[in-house]
């Protein structure tokens, strides 16, 4: 069933308003009316708070919208990879052109204007764009950072909240003159790029992000000739009494290890485990800690640890201090 077909079902069956819902959401009752009309493309679930909340309003089960929204935006993914890609709007592309550094803006425009969204258009407005979603999504649980831009760009909160749910969903082959005057124009500074390494600087407006400059980098990596699954690893996670407390960061570690020669057992992935987890076996202030807190228990262990390494250099002292005085004493003798 349609998602906006649910919505509607559900307003009418509760006694609401498009309003109603706008409010509960949010964002402007445009929006919402633009939605349920087909004028504008659900937002994609996992780039939006939105469904949250209107499960919530409207009394559905939990994730059953975002469901609905992913499977419709997998059927809609199948139509657009079948048709060639469109070229920018002129607007859009002037913006970009405008935004790349002094020096180098003639020589890329150059570039740009050979071929009608040619791979170097791609590479730098994709870029551009993935760096002002991933801000506009951080920021947009933040009403003080939003209502800052909206003010900036002369629009309410309820607009502003719409307009990024709109921009979050957009792609590279869609986006519009609108969304780069509300997001490109204000976040992005400039940007530079090296045309040989095709590494790119992205300056931000510090006054609407905490980061000031971003670096991208391509970088060329040799196979290590190995495509197969260690055998031991996957006895390893099969097994529970070994892996069963494992943290996703923890299981990516031990899958990034390479061997050349000899093949690890399932034990010895157990062993890096814990070795992975053990405070001693690195240095004081360098650790950045992989295995999270599972419960108040855990702060137990860490005491433990942090005595145990306490106990170990008084061992080493003492032990160090018997040898000094065993040596003066042979030396009187």
């Amino acid at each position: 069933m349609d998602v906006r077909l649910v919505i509607k079902q559900r307003l009418e069956k509760l006694g609401l308003e498009q309003r109603d819902l706008a409010a509960a959401v949010q964002v402007t009752e445009s929006y919402i009316s633009q939605l349920l009309t087909q004028k504008k493309a659900p937002p994609a679930a996992d780039r939006t708070d939105l469904y949250e909340r209107m499960n919530a309003f409207l009394k559905l089960p939990k994730g059953q919208l975002a469901a609905m929204v992913e499977a419709q935006h997998r059927e809609d993914l199948k139509k657009k990879l079948a048709d060639p890609p469109a070229p920018l709007f002129r607007q859009v592309r002037d913006l970009v052109i405008r935004k790349c550094k002094a020096e180098k803006r003639r020589q890329v425009q150059d570039i740009f204007e050979k071929q009608a969204f040619g791979e170097l258009e791609r590479l730098v407005s994709q870029k551009l764009l993935d760096v002002t979603k991933r801000i506009a999504k951080e920021e947009l649980k933040n009403e003080s950072w939003l209502r800052i831009v909206a003010k900036l760009r002369r629009r309410s909160y309820e607009e502003m909240r719409s307009s990024i749910l709109e921009f979050l969903d957009t792609d590279v082959f869609n986006l519009s003159p609108d969304s780069c005057f509300v997001f490109l124009e204000p976040l992005i500074e400039s940007w530079d790029i090296d045309l040989k390494t095709f590494g790119m600087e992205i300056v931000l407006n510090r006054q609407l992000t905490s980061t000031q400059l971003m670096r991208f980098h391509f970088v060329q990596m040799e196979s290590d000739g190995s495509t197969e699954k260690e055998a031991g690893l996957q006895e390893f996670l099969r097994n529970p009494a070994m892996s069963g407390d494992a943290t996703e960061e923890e299981i990516e570690f031990l899958k990034r290890l390479r061997f050349k020669h000899n093949r690890p057992s399932a034990l010895y992935y157990y062993r890096e485990l814990q070795n992975l987890r053990d405070p001693l076996h690195f240095r004081e202030g360098s650790v950045v800690r992989i295995h999270k807190l599972r419960d108040a228990g855990e702060q137990d262990k860490l005491l433990q640890l942090d005595s145990r390494k306490k106990a170990i250099r008084r061992w080493a002292k003492n032990r160090n201090g018997s040898k000094s005085k065993s040596r003066q004493s042979h030396g009187q003798r």
